[in-house]
């Protein structure tokens, strides 16, 4: 499969979807062929999934119905836009991918990181991103922001304690170490335009580098 697949990845608060938005547009206008979306979602049967998943209401939802429905918009989501996309040689940008999975229900649920992985791996098929960008900031930084932000999505993660924020941080950081070929920092605490820039330079590079390998 031609392309280049990247996906952006944080904790709530971490400004990634913000970052997302304005490296597509100066992508296009550098003139890459961008395609831009989102997980869970992206699609509508996906995006009909995203909020039973996400709605404040379904605090009932157990864990696993959790990852498994997380597991199936992933699928969808693959099949209908990301795959299509990159066999069409297009760069695309997701907002979270199988790492938000490892990191929320894998460590922070307790269901397991491994477990979480085997079982993401019947609906991917093994098609793992080229790069992830993990947008790094302190949990309790990034619920300030939220708070703070009177026109974001609220959702169901956005009720769960600081302690579960701060789990999911640390999954991050684990996988960082697992991934560490695949998975780059980006320092997140910057003000929006520099967090732009950086994340600019490093997917630039990155894309280039893959071009002519």
């Amino acid at each position: 499969m031609s392309g280049y697949f990247v996906t952006f990845e944080g904790g709530e608060g971490a400004g990634k979807t913000s970052v997302l938005q304005k490296v597509s547009s100066r992508l296009k206008q550098a003139g890459y062929d961008v395609v831009t979306t989102r997980e869970p979602g992206g699609i509508e049967i996906a995006e009909k999934i995203r909020n039973i998943i996400l709605d404040p209401a379904h605090t009932a939802m157990d864990a696993r119905t959790e990852a498994l429905l997380y597991a199936a918009a992933r699928r969808q989501h693959l099949v209908e836009k990301v795959f299509p996309a990159l066999e069409s040689n297009k760069i695309v940008l997701c907002d979270r991918f199988i790492d938000s999975s490892l990191a929320y229900q894998g460590y922070a649920r307790g269901l397991g990181i491994e477990e979480v992985y085997q079982m993401n791996q019947f609906a991917i098929d093994q098609a793992m991103p080229d790069v992830t960008l993990f947008f790094d900031i302190k949990p309790e930084d990034g619920l300030k922001r939220i708070a703070a932000n009177q026109n974001r999505e609220q959702n169901r993660l956005d009720l769960e304690k600081l302690s579960f924020h701060e789990e999911v941080y640390q999954a991050y950081q684990l996988l960082i170490n697992r991934f560490p070929d695949r998975i780059k920092c980006v320092d997140a605490t910057p003000v929006l335009e520099e967090v732009v820039d950086s994340t600019y330079q490093i997917l630039q590079a990155k894309i280039e580098s893959n071009r002519f390998s």
